[in-house]
This record gives C-alpha cells, sequence and structure tokens, in this order.
C-alpha cells in the first residue's frame, strides 16, 4: 500500500490551499453530488469484474465505495499525499483493503502498462489541469480495448463574465481553462474514444446534499471536529472562510457540470 502520511494542523501550509485543506478535513466535493457519482458507475457498466482506476481519487469515498457496494478491484491516486493518506484511513474503516490500492501519481503521467484497467473514472479532477489533452491521451492509454473512461466535470454552460472566471481561480484554485461541454466532446474523440455520452446539468440543490451520502455519521462528525478545531486554532483558515463567504449570485447560471463516457 504504500508509506502512510499522518496529517495535522501542523501539516498544513501557513498559505492554505483549497485542496489541501480538503485533505485535513477528510472530504471531497464533486459537483451533481453522490448521485452523479452514481450516475458516472452506471454509465461505465462496473461490476464485480472490473478492473477500475479512480484517477485523483480524493479522500478515497469513491473507490471504498466501488470496492464495497460492488465488490470490484479499484487503484486509486492522487497527486497529493494527504488525500492519499485519508484514502488509506477510510479503506480501512470500510474494511476493503484487500480490494483498493491507493497510490500517489500525477494523472497526467500515470505509472502504469497500458490496456491495464477496464475502466477510468475521473471527478472533478481534469477541469483543474492545465493540459487536458494530456490527461485524456493517459486515460485512454491505461484502458483496455473496450473499456470506458468516465469523467465528471464542470463546464461553463455559457461564457462567462470576467468576474466569474475570477471568482472560480480565486475560490476554487481554478487556474485552468473551464471548458463547455463541447469542448470536452472534442478532447475525448481526439484521445480515440467512440459512443460517448454526454449528460450536462444546472446547479441543483436537491442533487447537491447528495454528497453527504458518499460518507457515514462518524465521518461527518469527523469533518465537523477538523473544521471547528480549524477555525478557532487557525486564523489563517478564519480568514480564508470570510473571503469565501458569498458566491455571486449568477454564477451557477454559467457554471455546471457534465458527465462524459465513452469507450475505447
Amino acid at each position: 500500500m504504500g508509506e502512510k502520511r499522518q496529517l495535522s494542523l501542523e501539516t498544513l501550509e501557513p498559505e492554505l490551499s483549497y485542496f489541501e485543506l480538503q485533505a485535513y478535513i477528510g472530504t471531497t466535493k464533486h459537483m451533481g453530488g453522490f448521485e452523479t457519482t452514481k450516475a458516472l458507475i452506471e454509465l461505465c457498466h462496473i461490476n464485480k469484474d472490473t478492473y477500475v482506476l479512480d484517477a485523483g481519487c480524493g479522500v478515497g469515498a469513491t473507490a471504498c465505495y466501488l470496492a464495497k457496494r460492488y465488490g470490484c478491484r479499484v487503484v486509486g491516486v492522487d497527486i497529493s499525499e494527504g488525500m492519499i493518506a485519508r484514502s488509506h484511513e477510510r479503506a480501512k474503516r470500510e474494511h476493503v483493503e484487500d480490494s483498493v490500492e491507493f497510490r500517489v501519481a500525477d494523472v497526467r503521467d500515470l505509472p502504469f502498462d497500458g490496456a491495464l484497467f477496464d475502466v477510468v473514472i475521473c471527478e472533478s479532477v481534469a477541469t483543474f489541469i492545465e493540459d487536458k489533452r494530456q490527461v485524456a491521451s493517459e486515460f485512454v492509454r491505461v484502458t483496455k480495448p473496450g473499456g470506458y473512461v468516465g469523467l465528471n466535470e464542470e463546464i461553463w454552460i455559457k461564457t462567462p463574465p470576467t468576474e466569474l472566471v475570477e471568482f472560480a481561480k480565486r475560490t476554487w484554485e481554478i487556474k485552468a481553462q473551464v471548458p463547455t461541454a463541447d469542448d470536452w466532446l472534442g478532447l475525448l474523440e481526439d484521445a480515440g474514444l467512440c459512443n460517448i455520452v454526454v449528460q450536462t446539468y444546472k446547479f441543483d440543490a436537491r442533487r447537491e446534499s447528495t454528497q453527504v451520502q458518499r460518507y457515514r455519521f462518524q465521518d461527518m462528525w469527523r469533518m465537523f471536529y477538523r473544521t471547528l478545531f480549524l477555525y478557532i486554532k487557525k486564523p489563517a483558515f478564519r480568514k480564508y472562510m470570510a473571503e469565501r463567504r458569498y458566491l455571486p449570485k449568477n454564477l451557477f447560471k454559467h457554471l455546471g457540470y457534465g458527465v462524459f463516457v465513452g469507450r475505447k
């Protein structure tokens, strides 16, 4: 399983980052909530015999769910050591250590042989990466012929004003360009996928609320405790949250997400 890093308040950098905070708190957020994750799983035809790569696995919630719900083998990779540490903790709590493997890796340069996985899934990760063509190429490279590549990623529903682009960069650290649905489709087609299914969504509060279905009560309590502890102990966190307290009113008229699944 590899070396496991211990996360603590002291491991946080003085300049807080969106993903570092998620790793410390122990949560991973994707637009569309858990309901959209399940839609992605269904479109990728995952079953007990499927070998899955969860590219950018975050804290391991989806990977562990797949192993527990379907009994399939899963490998989760993430560039963040903190995320992988949380993933190991989750696998142990969920008793799926024998079915799930986690390792630190960059999705732009995956440490796997070609044609290894039946399915590659990626949720709200490729959006943050500048060279999306390289990411798509790597996903297709490690997928078996006849296998599936499935993405759940952010999209601009319509061209955003400059202030919304800057807000997204500042709040969620999306420094790369956010594609449209047609852009994502083109990327997957150019990477060699066919029979691509595209499902686009606008923000829906009910659907977003299904985020909590990824976690058990004990998980939610740990997240609450860590967040409260951060708020009390770290002034930088209070400043970070204060700066992100309000969302622009027209944000979700422009920002949405899509599920994109193609076959190799």
